[in-house]
């Protein structure tokens, strides 16, 4: 047992040895190839071959392309969120290092972790350093969840029958009420929130909302958080897209758009070794809820982890080193 909780230390993915990163890899590897075989199984193993030999590989290139984007999208909003109201000044050498070690297979509790513990020893007080987290986890879907609206207005308007209902009227009508909730909420934030118990939750998740506000702030706003967050969004998307394309489907815009923000309900940067496994399936069947068959989703889904989790490995552990050497970062052990 202490040997697992020493392997899950968000301080162990920097400074631990290589043959702990090995072991984190070879375990979201099998989370993700396990989901993986079960939804092919659940296709068709014969419906999933037919398409993997029609299959045209070039769209990848622009599918990393889009991937591309995304991280330093990405790296803009993280550096911002980071340095609002007097935060840590990081480079953005230290911000990539950050963002793309955080996205990695490696790191077992989730990239927030990461954050967490970078942003403690920056800021030198806890609190702080989580609020400046959940603002960031506020900022994505700030961006996100108002496309994913107007995408099902507009699929709403246009009488679009994929998805049904139950999927476009939740975003259509859930999104704006819980703006205007949160809005109120801030109102009321000395009242509702507090030092100890849920209250100290409450208070810290009303903190992370403020943070969104002060990048409003006057003289040194920092509205490139929000170029960040619409460029990091666009590129995933187009990822996708371009991963779909590689199997010959073309979703509609609004359809996709809709389609991943469903299954991204959590972010990958939130969940424990990058959503291995969990991705997979959410992401499959939201495809399949938009009107993608089962074997072109499991196909598309995969094509697009491949790109957006596994390709940036490299880079990921040159930025692990990068971190370990860092003084400005230096992480307990």
């Amino acid at each position: 047992m202490r040997g697992l909780k020493r392997l899950l230390n968000p301080a162990r993915h920097i400074h631990g040895s290589m043959h702990e990163v090995a072991a984190l890899v070879i375990v979201t590897a099998v989370l993700a190839l396990g989901a993986t075989v079960v939804l092919i199984w659940a296709a068709g193993f014969d419906k999933v071959g037919h398409r993997l030999a029609e299959a045209d590989w070039s769209w990848l290139a622009a599918g990393a392309f889009g991937e591309f984007v995304a991280y330093f999208g990405y790296v803009l909003a993280y550096r911002e969120v980071a340095t609002v109201e007097d935060g840590p000044s990081l480079t953005l050498p230290n911000a990539a290092s950050l963002v793309v070690t955080g996205f990695s297979p490696f790191v077992a509790l989730g990239g927030f972790a990461l954050d967490l513990e970078a942003l403690r020893h920056a800021v030198n007080e806890e609190k702080e350093a989580r609020v400046r987290v959940l603002g960031l986890g506020a900022l994505e879907y700030a961006v996100l969840a108002p496309v994913a609206c107007i995408a099902a207005i507009v699929l709403i308007a246009g009488g679009s029958k994929t998805p049904d209902a139950g999927f476009t009227y939740p975003w259509a009508i859930a999104v704006p009420v819980g703006f205007a909730a949160a809005l109120v909420a801030l109102r009321f934030r000395d009242k509702l929130g507090g030092d100890r118990g849920w209250r100290a939750a409450v208070g810290e998740a009303f903190e992370a909302g403020s943070v969104l506000r002060r990048l409003f702030d006057p003289p040194r706003q920092r509205l490139l958080a929000f170029v960040g967050a619409v460029a990091y969004w666009t590129g995933e998307i187009f990822c996708l897209r371009m991963a779909l394309e590689c199997f010959g489907q073309k979703p509609g815009t609004a359809q996709l758009i809709v389609g991943y923000a469903t299954g991204y309900a959590l972010t990958r940067r939130t969940l424990p070794f990058a959503g291995a496994g969990i991705v997979e399936v959410l992401l499959s069947f939201s495809l399949v809820w938009i009107g993608e068959p089962l074997s072109t989703a499991v196909l598309g889904v995969f094509a697009y982890r491949l790109m957006n989790l596994w390709l940036p490995l490299i880079p990921a552990l040159i930025s692990r080193g990068a971190l370990k050497r860092s003084e400005e970062l230096q992480m307990a052990t």
